[in-house]
């Protein structure tokens, strides 16, 4: 593995570098924007989801979706959760002297991060510098030879030997299936970000972060009261943490604090209930709402008839 000594000849510094814009890469993003981390994805376009005519098997499209829709929602989210999107290709990725990755693209940038994630399914050759050639694996196909990276280098988690590189993409079966693919990119990051807290001091039992908004009424009762938070914490944390008291309290309190700002009154759901379908209509053709407005039920007259 190569390494590199140079200190700060960036053009920027990120948290999160996600190499792929395609379902398993803006998943990822997702999660890891909406956290807090500040993240860029790297796309050029040329992801294997192209290549599909029509998806036909991902939930909530009951009629099936184009593709070019769908990836144009995909990467809409991702920005809306907070991710930049770069038009570029990274070239190479290597380590930093002093911890952290150096990303360079095609384009000419080059990007300091503490984290990266693969999420380009057709090629990861640009990770060599960074896991050498042991990493790869050839076999023939049509006559000519192909090289990939070999799908048992990151463990079921993402995870690999590189500590900060995971791979959500290319994952052999993970990535066989658009709907596979964007929940294989959001189990890696939610493994990323468990590891980010446990190396910000957060015990193993509470290092797992869910996103998930509640209604208000889930903080009635008990779990209004900070204290029966502090006391589930305890609870999951446990005493082998190492950790001294103020630094203790202080993370079990940012916990908490998180926890009641996912807490949502019945006038913000139905304000983001309103957004929601605004957001997807911006993704509908004009004529395809006109036409749905005029007969909302094509079928009608063929089966009149």
């Amino acid at each position: 593995m190569g390494s590199s000594d140079v200190a700060d000849n960036f053009d920027s510094h990120r948290d999160v570098v996600v190499v792929g814009g395609g379902p398993t890469g803006c998943s990822a993003g997702v999660f890891t924007a909406r956290y807090g981390l500040d993240t860029v994805v790297f796309d050029r376009g040329a992801g294997a989801l192209g290549r599909c005519a029509f998806v036909e098997n991902y939930p909530g499209f009951p009629g099936g979706v184009d593709v070019p829709t769908l990836l144009a929602l995909f990467e809409d989210h991702a920005k809306t959760a907070g991710c930049d999107f770069v038009d570029d290709a990274v070239d190479s990725i290597d380590a930093v002297g002093d911890g952290g990755f150096a990303v360079e693209t095609e384009d000419g940038r080059r990007v300091r991060a503490e984290y990266v994630l693969t999420a380009a399914w057709y090629d990861a050759t640009y990770v060599r510098p960074l896991v050498g050639d042991e990493a790869f694996e050839t076999h023939e196909h049509d006559g000519e030879t192909h090289e990939h990276l070999d799908p048992d280098y990151a463990d079921e988690d993402g995870r690999t030997p590189v500590e900060g590189l995971y791979v959500a993409s290319p994952a052999g079966e993970w990535n066989a299936q658009v709907v596979i693919a964007a929940g294989r990119g959001a189990h890696v990051a939610r493994c990323l970000l468990a590891d980010h807290r446990e190396q910000r001091g957060f015990p193993q039992g509470v290092a797992a972060h869910y996103d998930w908004q509640r209604r208000e009424s889930e903080f009635s009762g008990d779990w209004g009261d900070r204290n029966r938070w502090r006391e589930w914490y305890d609870e999951e944390a446990g005493d082998d943490h190492g950790l001294d008291e103020d630094r203790y309290e202080a993370l079990r309190e940012a916990y908490i604090d998180r926890a009641f700002e996912t807490k949502l009154t019945d006038e913000a759901i139905r304000e983001r209930t309103e957004r929601g379908y605004r957001r997807l209509l911006e993704h509908v053709p004009d004529d395809a709402i006109r036409s749905y407005l005029a007969d909302p039920d094509p079928e009608t007259e063929r089966r009149e008839g």
